[in-house]
């Protein structure tokens, strides 16, 4: 085949983290694939560090947020950035986006309007709640009408495509490259995340619990009784440490550290670098959480986790019984910490295999456009 030019499109830290590994695999074949990378900066700093982990740079960069911006202002400046400064400057044969963010949505539409082919990758997870998670579960669904190759992490984002109508010819299971990912992290770089624990201090022991929460559905009251929840179990397992990387978010950072900030066994931090998150996941004995990248991850380190949503996507590990769905609900999440609280660290493992993925999800990609392209 002729050599094609592929855009990567994304803008957040989670989005690198999947894409990475498939735009490793392609820049492997630059007799058929000249890789452009585009970085919407949705988040900016998240986004380019994590880029730079994976020797990464991006060829294009947009710095498309701005403080406070609603979600209209930002889908308004990220689609004006694209048309000007990607698809009316460059002859671009397919774009590629990753998950449900407000990148993903603009980077299809702007390559549809352009009559390029969409891949998407992590294509078919469901919540079937527009506003669970809000407003990641319509961007999802929106992208699915316009992308030419879905590639589905597993069997039930394949089903979920097909019921919607999906021609199935256009789906391809391949894995979550989120476990390929996790495979790029050498032995040298997991030292580095250790000494970067050691030097602010930190003990990362078996009693280690590892929380996030930022999701937008959970501001407000929902945010107010998980922290409530996370004081308790605080105060009862004086012994543990609790890590907690703060979302930037007013909305989240100034709530956590209000409620948070004056316990000796809590430890909040900036955001993480990838590879110090994933140090902590597989350190920690217990996982509380509302990402959705983290119930992927946890299952290869045993790790239980705790899903402070209502509504998940990514079901699979639900019905692995990997994680489970706490929402915010104080008691629900006091009561099932304390159940893994109380055990030793070996006890609390998950001997069960990853759900979402072997490895080689990337190479299984490059085989399926270069197929395309062949036609």
């Amino acid at each position: 085949m002729n050599k094609k030019n592929i855009l990567f499109v994304f803008g957040t830290r989670p989005e690198v983290i999947k894409l990475a590994p498939i735009i490793l695999e392609l820049s492997k074949h630059s007799d058929k694939y000249n890789v452009i990378v585009c970085n919407t900066e949705q988040q900016k700093e998240l986004s380019n560090q994590t880029l730079s982990y994976f020797g990464l740079k991006a060829d294009i960069n947009l710095d498309c947020m701005r403080p406070n911006q609603g979600l209209a202002e930002v889908q308004a400046r990220i689609l004006e950035s694209l048309e000007t400064k990607v698809f009316s400057q460059k002859k671009i044969d397919a774009a590629i986006v990753q998950g449900d963010t407000m990148t993903v949505l603009c980077g299809a539409l702007s390559a549809f309007y352009h009559k390029i082919p969409v891949f998407h990758v992590e294509a078919g997870l469901r919540s079937y709640d527009i506003y669970e998670p809000f407003p990641e579960e319509v961007m999802r669904q929106m992208t699915s009408r316009i992308t030419e190759l879905n590639f589905a992490p597993t069997q039930k984002n394949k089903e979920a495509l097909t019921k919607e109508g999906i021609n199935e010819d256009k789906i391809y299971i391949t894995g979550n490259t989120v476990i390929d990912a996790l495979f790029c992290l050498s032995e040298e770089t997991m030292k580095n995340a250790k000494d970067f624990y050691h030097t602010q201090n930190i003990p990362i022991t078996d009693k280690t619990v590892l929380i996030t929460v930022h999701r937008r559905e959970n501001h407000g009251e929902r945010i107010d009784r998980i922290l409530n929840a996370i004081k308790f179990l605080v105060e009862k397992y004086k012994d543990h440490t609790f890590i907690l990387p703060v979302h930037p978010n007013p909305n989240v950072k100034d709530k956590v550290y209000s409620a948070l900030e004056g316990y000796s066994n809590v430890y909040l931090l900036p955001p993480l670098d990838y590879p110090n998150l994933v140090y902590a996941m597989k350190h920690s004995k217990l996982i509380l959480t509302d990402s959705g990248g983290i119930q992927e991850e946890a299952p290869s380190f045993g790790c239980p986790t705790l899903v402070m949503r209502y509504e998940t996507e990514r079901q699979e590990g639900i019905d692995a019984r990997v994680s489970t769905l706490v929402g915010a609900e104080y008691e629900k999440i006091i009561s099932l910490s304390s159940e893994i609280l109380e055990k030793s660290f070996e006890a609390s493992r998950l001997q069960v295999q990853n759900p979402y993925g072997t490895g080689d999800s990337s190479k299984k990609i490059e085989q399926i456009i270069e197929k395309y392209f062949s036609k």
